[in-house]
């Protein structure tokens, strides 16, 4: 679901990148604009103000730029840098020394700095812009490499929760079957309506199922079913007893959530003896927050005669649990009470 830790962060991330992204022309911009006029800045209030052409300024700034974006788009990502080092440095130099060719045009006669000064002062004022501009690379290289990991990360996520469902249906269906299967070997008159029903759980699998999240009143639905379709099954041999209070019924829930709970407290009063056997479910939902509770006997069951098949429901019982942990870490709270005569199960998840 989209309200889960690990997404909220990978938007996070996402968004934080991209306004960088989005801003980085003006960063350049400002950050030229103050190299440009810093000078003149700090003359301001002097007499006769800064004493060399503006012209001479935009010139000095256009070789500045040069050796800057050169490092910025090429040398920084370069990966071979025992190759891009001497290249680049050979090319700041000689960057340099067209610098000072056309340097030479505003300083006529004996005001000319020596060559081989003004090259020297070049190549320390390119370093000190192209750090800054590493600096700036280094962000986006940081942002970059963390949206990786987090959509890898992400992908694993979605992968596990998806093999997690995936293995949720195929037992809830072969239950499901199997109370089909006893009512049609008793040429039951009701057949036809456990086939309805049926056919309504294939298509919450098939649809809601696959999707991140549904509304609660759907998944509500669902239990009913279930629960109508067991009761078939049983007859008199258990007695549901269901409550809900639910404030917003349009609230989002991750689909097939709680059927395995649902699914073992059948399973257990399937092999009770007498008539009868309680099975209290209730579900609430206030502030945004879930609660769920399943009670049901389990008194004089011995393990060695639970039927294979209805072990699976075990199964779905761990896979809820690793969702759970996927989908709400430190957001919800599950206690599980296996000891005879009850088993009880309480569930609580913080949904917003």
């Amino acid at each position: 679901m989209k309200a889960n830790g690990l997404e909220a962060k990978h938007g996070f991330m996402n968004l934080s990148f991209q306004k960088i992204i989005r801003y980085e022309p003006l960063i350049h911009i400002f950050f030229w604009y103050m190299v440009l006029f810093f000078p003149y800045v700090k003359y301001l209030g002097r007499e006769g103000g800064y004493p060399i052409d503006f012209r001479h300024e935009l010139l000095a700034l256009l070789f500045d730029i040069i050796p800057t974006y050169l490092a910025y788009f090429w040398f920084f990502p370069y990966k071979k840098k025992s190759i891009g080092i001497p290249l680049f440095i050979a090319a700041c130099i000689v960057i340099a020394i067209i610098y000072n060719y056309f340097d030479g045009y505003f300083h006529p006669g004996d005001q000319h700095p020596q060559t081989w000064k003004l090259i020297l002062s070049s190549l320390v004022r390119y370093a000190s812009l192209i750090t800054a501009f590493f600096a700036l690379f280094s962000i986006k290289e940081m942002y970059r490499k963390q949206r990786v990991i987090e959509n890898i990360s992400l992908k694993q996520h979605q992968a596990e929760l998806s093999i997690l469902k995936g293995q949720i249906n195929p037992h809830f269906l072969f239950n499901t079957l199997n109370t089909i299967y006893s009512s049609a070997l008793d040429k039951d008159d009701k057949t036809a309506d456990l086939i309805l029903k049926l056919s309504d759980n294939f298509r919450y699998i098939l649809v809601e199922g696959q999707q991140d999240a549904v509304s609660l009143k759907k998944e509500i639905r669902h239990l009913k079913d279930y629960i109508a379709l067991q009761k078939e099954r049983l007859a008199d041999k258990v007695s549901v007893d269901w409550f809900e209070d639910i404030e917003d019924p349009d609230a989002q829930i991750p689909p097939l959530l709680l059927i395995s709970f649902i699914e073992n407290a059948f399973k257990y009063s399937g092999l009770l003896k007498g008539k009868n056997n309680p099975i209290t479910i209730q579900l609430k939902l206030n502030g945004g927050k879930l609660y769920f509770y399943c009670e049901n006997s389990c008194k004089d069951i011995r393990k060695e005669e639970v039927d294979e098949n209805w072990n699976e429901s075990g199964i779905g019982i761990e896979n809820t649990k690793k969702r759970l942990q996927l989908l709400y870490p430190n957001k919800h709270e599950l206690r599980i009470n296996s000891k005879s005569p009850k088993f009880i199960v309480e569930l609580q998840i913080q949904l917003l």
